[in-house]
Parts: structure tokens; sequence; C-alpha cells
């Protein structure tokens, strides 16, 4: 009988490779996953915001990555008008998860609204910055002098209208008497700026892919809000206390802001949902939302600023059960 042949030297090195290959990929998967736990199955759904807005981008792409890790989890992603609204489908039970800024959710909490007591969070997100929108030949230079203008404030439940009213009768502005209001939304508002708008607010992420759109067949600028306007809101306190003055960074817009940056402020938003969710099902998504952040990053820049140190911080709700057993496990 012919003796059996010996592995040649290369051929033994690629068998180690495989082999230490296998040994890395299994410690990846034991560290990304928890030992010896097949993954939740079932169905949940999903709140973003409207189209073309950030949370429903970000929304579809944090869909794909659940199904990575929970490929027999069904996400009913669905839109929304935004921040007021995903707040009170989660508190009702309408939906499972939500994002939602933070003084929307205080908002909500201080007028007693049902099933306030029940929010919990997953994750502080990103911040959304607030984006107050003219053609480029208008004469308005200041929020206060949009009084007497078409100005777009958002839909009825956003937290675009939250914010806007404020910012509004910060300035010395009465939303329903001083201005011509529309309810318009980043997916209808910068087709109608300079044709039956003056001016329309937007509060979501940076860059927001409608107003990188617009710049591309469209000439506008922002109007800045400044400090003491900030200021002036914070002095009224309760879910105002949110809010911070900032700058939107220059590279935001580049076609538009001619490297230069605007005065504005900022909100967190947050991944939220109720005290009842399965635990160990928010345990896996707040781990997906984590390991996710640079996959969704390159697409939404926003997701890069989610971090694992700063997303247990979900103020004005304490963070649910599972949410904090996921933190605890990667505490340092």
């Amino acid at each position: 009988m012919p003796k059996p042949s010996r592995l040649s030297r290369r051929q033994a090195q690629a068998l180690q490779t495989a082999a230490a290959t296998l040994v890395a990929l299994g410690l990846l998967l034991w560290w990304l996953l928890p030992l010896g736990e097949d993954p939740p199955s079932g169905t949940i759904t999903f709140r973003t915001g409207t189209r073309a807005g950030v949370y429903q981008k970000y929304g579809d792409l944090l869909r794909k990555a659940i199904h990575k890790d929970m490929p027999d989890l069904n996400v009913k992603l669905e839109t929304s008008a935004g921040s007021q609204e995903n707040v009170k489908l989660v508190a009702n039970g309408q939906a499972d998860f939500a994002i939602a800024a933070a003084d929307a959710v205080e908002t909500y909490q201080q007028n007693g609204a049902p099933g306030a007591d029940q929010l919990r969070g997953v994750a502080r997100l990103y911040d959304d910055y607030v984006q107050l929108i003219v053609p480029a030949d208008s004469d308005i230079r200041s929020v206060k002098d949009l009084k007497g203008k078409r100005v777009s404030i958002g839909a009825a439940d956003s937290g675009v209208r939250l914010i806007a009213d404020r910012v509004l009768k910060a300035a010395g502005i009465d939303p329903d008497k001083d201005i011509r209001p529309r309810a318009e939304g980043i997916d209808t508002g910068p087709k109608l700026l300079g044709h039956g708008l003056d001016a329309f607010f937007w509060s979501g992420g940076l860059p927001t892919d409608g107003l990188t759109e617009l710049a591309k067949r469209f000439d506008f600028r922002f109007i800045p809000i400044e400090p003491s306007l900030v200021a002036k809101l914070h002095s009224e306190g309760d879910s105002t206390r949110y809010y911070r003055a900032t700058n939107m960074p220059a590279s935001a817009y580049p076609a538009v802001q001619d490297n230069k940056t605007v005065p504005t402020m900022a909100v967190s938003n947050l991944l939220i949902t109720r005290k009842d969710m399965d635990p160990r099902l928010t345990e896996w998504l707040t781990r997906t939302v984590i390991r996710s952040r640079d996959g969704i990053g390159h697409d939404v820049h926003s997701a890069q600023l989610v971090d694992v140190r700063t997303a247990i911080y979900t103020d004005p709700v304490p963070l649910h059960d599972g949410a904090r057993s996921y933190y605890r496990s990667v505490k340092p």
C-alpha cells in the first residue's frame, strides 16, 4: 500500500492559519454575543421620524444591524411626525422602541400624560441641532425678523414644533399671531422655501439629507440662534434645561456655510422603550446599538457620537433593566 503523503510546509502553514482564524472568530463572537444564548425572536415596532430626516435614516440602518445579530427578530420600522408623537406612542404601547429628544420626553412627563411613568431609556444617541433656514437673498437676519413671515414650525406632534414654539416665544414672537405658521417637515419644507415659505425650522442631526440635497439646487443660509436666546430659554426651567448653546460646525454643510460656524442650540436624542419590554431583548438591542456605531456612522455622521460611556445617561428617564445589564457587562 502506498504510504500517506506528508503535508507540505505550505499546507501545514495554511491549516495553522485557518485554525487560528477560527479561534479568533470564536473569541470575537463570544465578546459580541452572550455565550450560549439564542438570539431573541418575535416582532417589535420601532418608530423613527419623517422621511428625509436623520431619525429615519438611522432607524433603517439600525434595523439592518439588528437583523445581523437577531435574524429571527422582525423589526417593523414606521415613520412618525417626530419626537412628541414617538414618546406618546411608546408610552401608550403602540410602539416598542422609538427615538425622541430629551426635551420632548420630559415635557410628556411633566404633563402627567398616560404611561409617562412607564417610559425607560435604552441609550443616549446623538444631538439634534436646531437649524433655521431662509433663502440666501432673504431680508431675515435674526429670529426677531420672522414676525409677519410665512414660517414652517414643524408638524403638530414633532420635536421641531416644540422647539420652534419656544424659540419664537423667547424672541418675543407669538407663534399663533405674529407669524403665518406652516406645519411642513424636512420632507416637504425644503421644496417650498422661497415658493410659499419664507423660513423653516428643523431640528436634526448633522448633516440632514434633506438639507444636503436642497443645497445642490437652491441657495439658502442659516439664521443664528444666539447664546443669549438659549440663556433665556434656560431661565424658564423645566425641559428647556436640555438645550445647550453651541455652534453648527462649518463642515456640516460646506456648500452653504462658506467655512463659517453658525450659533445655534442642541438637544440630546434618546432611544426609549417601556418598563415592561422584555429585558433580554432590550439587552441584545442595546448591544447592537453600541456595536453598530461605526458601521452606521459611515452613512449617518451623527451616529459616530454614540458612545458606551455616554449612552447610559438617559435623563429624564431611568435606564431599562435590560440596557443596564448590558452596560454593566462591558464596564471596565
